[in-house]
């Protein structure tokens, strides 16, 4: 079953180059943690501009940095609405047609051009966490926040394709730090990473074999003659087929932070084991989860505002959400139903916690 898109297409990515440029910049880490300690950061951002360049061209790799310098020209300004206008404003780009047919014609084929879309997608997310930052840092960190970690943070590359996503702050404090450094222990957690790592490839190989959930789902006359417990067994096939998925997805790169001395967001919850809304936005993309309430939900008011204010910063929290994937109407559906999801949730456990029903019960 070569249907779920995402799966195929990074997978072949891997095997062709990705794979072989994450061990580059693992060999390029190590040496430089044994040799150049404090010149640590700078190697990383050299390796990742290269790696940048060989698979995604001059041109991508120029975009990218007109991307960054330009965000962080707007961050100098200190104002976080201008550099979420800035953030909006270059996301929008990725969206105009005559913009992506001039970005088509650099390269021969579709998926080429499609990584370097994905890339620019992650990016806006890196660049805008930094440009956050910049504007809530006090005149004593002006050295953390140079341009130079921006380029750091934007061009780390076990994170550059697809994630997971680290904020700035986490990543510049544990880059800067220095530990200790034990080939022998960091031999032992690549060892029992890699084997984790490729018990869950396996586990979604043969998902993807033995299962057709989404070719099954591709075809709309089987779903109309299957019953809803059917249905339902299938939806939950497909949910577990994505966890499993980004195990793989997000193992790889987590290994690598690890590797790299940093603490890398938590790997997703097992789907099976959320019953709420409000855990599945928490656990499942810890990294993605963290950007939102930090730099959406909680500067808009969040839990502390009145109840209109709370759910003006979670609409817009979802908003965002939606229109980073693409903005493509169903993402829009996808979005509400999700925070309606929330609302009533939430609405239903202040209910519960109420007085009247805490005597009752």
């Amino acid at each position: 079953d070569s249907l779920d898109f995402e799966w195929s297409y990074w997978i072949e990515w891997g095997r062709e180059h990705i794979l072989w440029l994450l061990v580059g910049h693992l060999l390029v880490s190590q040496m430089s943690q044994l040799f150049l300690g404090k010149y640590k950061p700078w190697c990383l951002m050299v390796y990742g501009m290269v790696a940048c360049w060989f698979l995604l061209g001059i041109k991508g790799l120029a975009v990218i940095l007109l991307h960054a310098i330009t965000s962080f020209a707007v961050a100098q300004f200190k104002m976080p609405v201008l550099t979420w206008m800035c953030s909006l404003t270059l996301l929008s780009t990725l969206h105009v047609p005559a913009v992506e047919e001039a970005k088509r014609k650099w390269y021969d084929t579709e998926n080429e051009y499609y990584l370097l879309l994905f890339t620019l997608s992650v990016r806006c997310l890196f660049y805008t966490s930094f440009s956050l930052e910049y504007c809530w840092h006090g005149s004593t960190q002006k050295s953390s926040h140079s341009f130079l970690w921006m380029l750091a943070y934007v061009f780390y590359y076990p994170v550059f394709h697809n994630g997971p996503l680290m904020n700035f702050d986490e990543f510049s404090k544990q880059m800067r730090r220095q530990e200790a450094f034990s080939l022998k222990t960091n031999l032992g957690i690549l060892i029992v990473g890699m084997i984790r790592i490729l018990f869950w490839w396996l586990l979604a190989e043969l998902m993807i074999h033995l299962m057709y959930i989404h070719a099954i789902y591709s075809s709309s006359p089987p779903l109309e003659t299957v019953s809803y417990w059917a249905l339902g067994g299938l939806a939950l096939a497909q949910v577990q087929f994505f966890y499993v998925k980004y195990l793989v997805l997000y193992g790889v790169p987590g290994l690598l932070l690890r590797m790299d001395g940093l603490k890398p967001p938590a790997l997703p919850c097992c789907v099976s084991r959320m019953h709420s809304f409000t855990k599945m936005w928490r656990c499942f993309d810890v990294g993605l989860h963290r950007f939102l309430v930090r730099y959406i939900y909680i500067p808009m008011g969040g839990s502390q505002a009145s109840t209109l204010g709370m759910l003006f910063s979670s609409a817009l929290t979802f908003a965002f959400v939606s229109y980073w994937h693409g903005g493509q109407s169903y993402l829009w559906y996808w979005g509400t139903f999700n925070w309606l999801g929330l609302i009533v949730e939430n609405s239903i456990r202040r209910l519960l916690c109420a007085p009247p029903i805490q005597h009752l019960t």
